[in-house]
């Protein structure tokens, strides 16, 4: 029964804590919290979960804080996490269902996971290994401009802007597009760069600048989806917990600028029964996030693609748990349809 005691009492800490970034003292716990308990038992209780390393007193302080240890104890006694409300819901299935292709959605994502925690969220662009050339358009835009579209099969939309000499008709555009999809669909994005050729063109293509064009552009747009990046917002939400940093916050701004560690990161987190992955303070051993805590789970139907957030270790993590699911489920949904 002590035992059990003790973890309310490190939970009301945390939750207190979290609330109001000040130390907690055990008459605050005992206005504010239904223990069931004398205040001395609680002080008891209080210099146990001390001895054990998961409340610290900051400085000279009468109150405690959690320690990286408690947050941990606390999370992993969090059991059913609580469910979105109808309200959430909507937003996400309105926001996501908005989005007109993929890199949209991917943003529409963030930003919306980024106001449900109030935390900088972060989603890894899907890896492309098995994605191909699903469609192509021409696009005529004037005498000086032709904008090329390609969709792959996993549903990403990219453009290209090209210069052109002269103003090229409709027919023109549907022939070379044509001869684009006859030697280029199925082709995995991440073999069409070695495949770029110019067999089966006829003699007038062969001579027109554009073709020159339109295979660069294809190039370009193949490497730029085999590049693993990271689509991040609400960096600004750090400002508002600057103080959660007590040495400075610029290495976690640094270490969100270097996407090759984020991405090295993610690819480390595993989700536990509860869907998700929080890794706090040092125990991901990056010493530029020692501070910081990052909670993680998969999205669509490659568990290599990774949303989540980050922020300091004094955060909400069953809202930010909870919210980080439900919008990888929403999005999952919405990418299988």
């Amino acid at each position: 029964m002590s035992e059990l005691r003790r973890l309310d009492v490190l939970r009301a800490i945390v939750e207190d804590y979290v609330q109001s970034r000040e130390p907690v003292g055990s008459k605050a716990l005992l206005d504010r919290h239904n223990l069931g308990v004398s205040a001395a038992t609680i002080r008891n209780d209080m210099a146990l979960l001390e001895e054990e390393g998961l409340i610290a007193a900051p400085h000279t302080s009468s109150g405690r804080i959690p320690t990286e240890k408690g947050y941990r104890r606390f999370v992993d006694e969090i059991g059913e996490l609580k469910p979105l409300s109808r309200a959430e819901r909507d937003a996400i299935n309105k926001i996501l269902d908005d989005s007109t292709d993929l890199d949209e959605m991917l943003k529409s994502t963030v930003r919306l996971l980024a106001r449900l925690t109030n935390q900088v969220a972060m989603i890894q662009v899907p890896h492309y290994d098995t994605a191909s050339l699903k469609n192509l358009e021409l696009l005529s835009l004037g005498s000086s401009q032709v904008l090329m579209v390609m969709i792959a099969s996993n549903g990403t939309v990219d453009q290209r802007m090209m210069a052109v000499a002269r103003l090229y008709s409709d027919a023109e555009l549907a022939d070379l597009k044509l001869w684009l999809l006859n030697s280029f669909e199925g082709v995995q994005l991440a073999d069409l760069s070695g495949k770029l050729t110019r067999a089966g063109l006829n003699p007038q293509q062969q001579s027109e600048p554009l073709v020159d064009s339109v295979l660069h552009a294809l190039e370009e747009m193949a490497q730029a989806a085999n590049t693993q990046r990271i689509i991040m917002s609400g960096t600004a939400n750090l400002a508002r917990v600057e103080g959660d940093f007590p040495l400075t916050i610029t290495p976690v701004l640094e270490a969100l600028e270097e996407q090759v560690v984020l991405l090295k990161l993610f690819s480390e987190l595993e989700a536990d029964s509860r869907g998700v992955a929080v890794a706090i303070g040092t125990e991901h051993h990056y010493g530029q996030l020692s501070e910081a805590a990052v909670i993680a789970t998969t999205y669509g139907a490659d568990v290599r693609n990774k949303l989540g957030v980050l922020g300091p270790t004094r955060m909400n993590y069953p809202t930010s748990m909870a919210s980080v699911r439900a919008v990888a489920r929403y999005l999952s949904k919405i990418l299988a349809h």
